[in-house]
């Protein structure tokens, strides 16, 4: 990616904690809850539960399909997709070969939208593998534990699964139950009526850490926040102005201010945590100097006016939205004169219009990866069919399309 296509700000952001119980009130004799997993990466907040609770769900446990060899393959790549053959070589491996390279492969299967499912399965609940309808109602799985009971809105329960392939867990049944309170969360641990948290809030870090009875667990979260802006509208079709505002803006003075301990000013769009994620060169340093002799030689000495757009959503790369656009409105007036107008929109209604390149000003927008590559971040934001920063990265798109050619390893 090269750094002159356009500006953004990026932070990278180590807001997810998760949190254990290590003595004191809580139980320790268990293994630790594990974590939740984080929420696919979408720019739609999750809706919170609105039906009532129901009684439990029970779930019974599903067999495992005995092996027997089965090879799907196609005779060539013609049909577009990505996979030439999958072969289950013996009862706990398969192999895929591809019809090209793919460097995010092994990342990929990680994440749940490529699980694998059995054919029957798949036939029985309509094919609904994202688990919208008849597939949220019967999970399936070869993991250490099995759903027994579903109390909707409430609490899942898992039972050990008898016939799990690998070592028996430590403990015979887990319960997550969902509290949206961070507070609420720590002080239930605190009481020892839960073993574990996830998501301790910012503000509760001290606390923890100053507890005996507690221990922080550090996860690095994989997000970066930036300040986008589309290259089509007027002052920002000049690559001046947009090297400017990412010069102009002390992004330090934001972490130091409206983000958690951990945090970090990002060097590259993405996260360091990810293999090959801080390669090539770093982010402008801020100086407000060179930033406003940029502004004078694009024609802009006394500054200009524009909008800041952002929605009032809380994200994880993004904990304080309105005490962080608010400072960034002002040192873009501090550094550079530049008047920014602040505009709060509706959330859906602000993903469609970043994505679609039609905001016409600045605006605060992130990633957390669905997968830990770099392909994950690249792709979205600087694939051909993203409109959001526009036009201009025929050279990005050419470099990042000849590096899906290439394996990692």
């Amino acid at each position: 990616m090269k750094r002159n296509l356009f500006a953004l700000l990026s932070l990278l952001v180590l807001a997810s904690m998760a949190l254990a119980a290590c003595g004191g009130g809580a139980t320790t004799t268990e293994a630790p809850a594990p974590q939740e997993p984080a929420a696919p990466a979408t720019e739609e907040p999750a809706a919170p539960p609105t039906e009532e609770p129901a009684e439990p769900t029970p779930v019974p446990p599903q067999p495992i399909a005995t092996f027997d060899g089965t090879t799907l393959s196609v005779p060539d790549c013609d049909y577009g997709g990505l996979f030439k053959s999958i072969e289950a070589t013996d009862q706990y491996t398969v192999t895929f070969t591809m019809c090209q390279p793919d460097p995010a492969f092994l990342s990929k299967i990680a994440f749940s939208p490529f699980a694998i499912y059995s054919k029957e399965w798949i036939e029985s609940t309509a094919g609904d593998t994202s688990r919208t309808s008849e597939g949220l109602e019967r999970p399936i799985g070869t993991g250490p534990y099995m759903v027994s009971e579903w109390n909707r809105g409430e609490s899942l329960t898992f039972t050990a699964f008898p016939d799990y392939w690998g070592e028996p867990p430590a403990a015979e049944t887990l319960v997550f139950r969902w509290s949206s309170e961070s507070a609420a969360r720590l002080t239930e641990l605190q009481a020892g009526t839960v073993d574990g948290i996830d998501n301790v809030g910012p503000e509760d870090f001290a606390t923890v850490e100053g507890d005996p009875n507690l221990h922080l667990q550090i996860r690095e979260a994989l997000n970066t926040f930036y300040v986008g802006m589309t290259n089509t509208f007027p002052p920002f079709d000049k690559l001046e102005v947009r090297k400017a505002i990412a010069m102009g803006i002390d992004r330090q003075r934001i972490v130091d201010n409206f983000y958690p301990p951990g945090s970090e000013v990002a060097s590259h769009f993405t996260p360091c945590a990810i293999t090959n994620g801080c390669e090539g060169e770093p982010w402008y340093e801020f100086d407000v100097d060179a930033a406003k002799a940029l502004l004078a030689e694009a024609g802009f000495p006394d500054g200009f006016s524009t909008k800041l757009y952002y929605r009032d959503v809380v994200r994880g790369y993004l904990p304080q939205v309105s005490n962080v656009a608010q400072d960034i409105q002002a040192q873009l007036k501090e550094n550079l004169n530049i008047d920014a107008e602040i505009v709060v929109m509706e959330s859906g209604a602000f993903i469609e219009e970043s994505g679609a390149g039609r905001l016409d000003g600045l605006y605060l927008l992130g990633w957390g990866a669905d997968y830990p590559h770099v392909t994950n971040f690249l792709d979205y934001h600087f694939g051909s069919a993203q409109k959001q920063f526009a036009t201009g990265r025929s050279n990005c798109r050419s470099l990042r399309g000849c590096a899906h050619l290439r394996a990692d390893q």
